[in-house]
């Protein structure tokens, strides 16, 4: 943290100059009148009351104290650097949720690192292509690629004010014999957005995986609860029924759809490859003397050594962020989905139907032992409607690229993207915890299975003889009398018995334990499901042979 000294004069560097008093002090009359309940507020060291005042009143002395207290305007004290992490703000996205894998992914070790790789495939390219460059030199820069000073470039950095520039000098501190070819022709997207490509690659590489092992495990589940009906809800309102395993199907198709985008969106990703200042490639074609062949192989080679097939022909200093904006909303679209899953579960465990994993000494209250709060699904709808709004990030970064870039795109990206991809990964494995472990309480549909039965108990009276609208009205009275001991009194749906004791239902009455049979309501179902799984999950699954074969690690929430 830089001190109240340290004033950027126009060329950038530190102004040095004597401070005047009054730069550094208020002034001694610049004061604040603060109520005296408000006091203790404020920190003691800068709190200074007035002492009483004394006055004369018909000749006695009396003492005055003022509603309020006037003190000297705070000054700031310097700030002690933290002595440890945890004195300073960390993402919880980092400290609390996210997997080593992916905080890896977006660290400070893996960005530079990939940019020094960055540096030596140029050099080495340059010099297949017949510049200057020795095997010495590609070798001391190869050794000294993990070997980064931290220290240096950070001080580099408030010197020179620019990353990049601040790590090329870094890098030739630890490599001086590389040091007149490091960066040779190149300009700093070349680094910042070539491993930018990188990361989110291997960010959906490490996505796609662990989104496999969610279908997976959610299909298991909707294959073991394939045939058990449960109520159908529309308009959050009681309707035909449908089957446990079912409404699992639905959600495993919306997240199908996302494993689809993920890997689409992957293989869409392109290299930025070797452009130049405004994307000309004018810097290189003058390398090599004007040899256009040579710079469009240069600009190959590169591409292929990041693991890239395609690069983008046009670009101008930045690769467009229109691409970012794809990478985002697809992430975005999953965070729908997964919202939506978890919203069903959270409302199927307050109707106790289906519940997510509760641990044994989990608390699910600190004021009501009872409580099993579905806190899983919660933290997923949490972190999904954070990532579903980064895409705005994005979309307003794109809109203000002028002309061939500006740099107002860089802070943003470095908040929004690496926290999307961070999010997603935090969802995943939360996702997985509560796939391994959902429980089903299917009693729940016993209290409105006979409403449902109505019209098939019309039908078989009408089989027996009886006149329709007749009947319908005589099972629509029961069914409201019914209603009102379930609303009402809050006692079990009662219509079964009062069916069997009306006498006009006597025809039918042997027939009961058939019509109310739930499996007679839940229609193709269990078919769909199977067919689904069949022929739509197994297939995707296919090219994840850890996840068919079930070796994945099971996930076990530590907060």
């Amino acid at each position: 943290m830089s001190s109240q000294s340290d004033q950027l004069k126009p060329g950038g560097s530190v102004d040095e100059r004597p401070r005047r008093k009054s730069d550094v002090t208020p002034p001694s009359d610049d004061t604040v009148k603060v109520p005296k309940s408000l006091l203790n507020l404020f920190q003691n060291d800068l709190v200074q009351q007035q002492p009483q005042q004394q006055s004369t009143t018909n000749g006695k002395e009396t003492t005055s104290t003022s509603s309020t207290t006037v003190i000297p305007t705070p000054v700031a004290k310097p700030v002690q650097e933290p002595v440890d992490e945890r004195s300073k703000y960390r993402s919880p996205l980092v400290s609390r949720y996210a997997s080593i894998e992916m905080s890896y992914n977006f660290s400070d070790t893996k960005k530079f690192s990939t940019w020094r790789k960055l540096w030596f495939w140029l050099a080495k390219c340059q010099q297949r292509l017949g510049l200057d460059i020795s095997d010495e030199q590609l070798d001391e820069m190869e050794k000294n690629i993990f070997n980064i000073d931290y220290d240096i470039a950070e001080a580099e950095e408030r010197r020179r004010r620019h990353d990049v520039m601040a790590h090329v000098h870094t890098f030739a501190k630890c490599s001086p014999k590389s040091a007149p070819i490091i960066h040779l022709g190149a300009t700093s997207a070349f680094v910042g957005d070539n491993a930018d490509l990188i990361v989110m690659r291997d960010a959906f590489d490490l996505l796609i995986t662990k989104l496999a092992v969610c279908i997976q495990r959610l299909s298991q589940f909707a294959q073991d609860y394939a045939c058990l009906p449960t109520l159908g809800y529309t308009h959050m309102q009681p309707a035909q029924l449908t089957t446990v395993g079912k409404r699992a199907c639905m959600w495993i198709q919306d997240l199908l759809m996302d494993l689809k985008n993920f890997d689409r969106m992957k293989r869409h990703l392109r290299f930025r490859g070797v452009k130049g200042t405004t994307g000309t490639q004018a810097s290189f074609l003058q390398l090599f003397n004007g040899d256009h062949s040579k710079v469009e192989e240069l600009d190959r080679m590169v591409t292929e050594m990041a693991g890239f097939t395609k690069t983008f022909i046009i670009c101008g200093q930045t690769y467009t962020r229109k691409l970012d904006v794809e990478v985002l909303s697809v992430l975005a679209s999953f965070g729908s989905s997964i919202h939506k899953m978890c919203t069903d579960i959270r409302l199927l465990a307050s109707l106790k139907e289906i519940e997510e994993p509760f641990e044994i000494e989990q608390i699910g209250s600190s004021a009501m032992p009872y409580k099993r709060n579905p806190m899983r699904c919660e933290r997923c709808c949490s972190l999904a409607r954070h990532l579903m709004i980064l895409v705005n990030d994005t979309l307003g970064t794109h809109s203000v690229q002028w002309m061939e870039r500006t740099l107002d795109d860089s802070a943003n990206k470095r908040i929004c993207i690496p926290e999307a991809f961070l999010t997603a990964d935090i969802i995943l494995f939360t996702l997985q915890n509560i796939s391994e472990g959902l429980v089903v309480y299917p009693k729940h549909i016993k209290q409105e299975l006979p409403f449902m039965a109505t019209e098939n108990i019309i039908m078989a009276m009408v089989a027996a003889g009886g006149n329709r609208q007749e009947c319908h009205e005589k099972i629509r009275t029961l069914s409201q009398k019914a209603a009102e001991k379930v609303k009402i009194e809050g006692l079990d749906n009662d219509l079964v018995e009062r069916v069997k004791t009306d006498p006009y239902f006597q025809p039918i009455v042997s027939k009961l334990d058939v019509l109310l049979d739930a499996k007679t309501f839940i229609g193709r179902a269990p078919e769909q499901v199977s067919e689904f799984i069949t022929r739509e999950v197994e297939p995707n699954l296919k090219m994840f042979p850890s996840v068919t074969a079930n070796t994945a690690k099971s996930a076990e929430l530590t907060v």
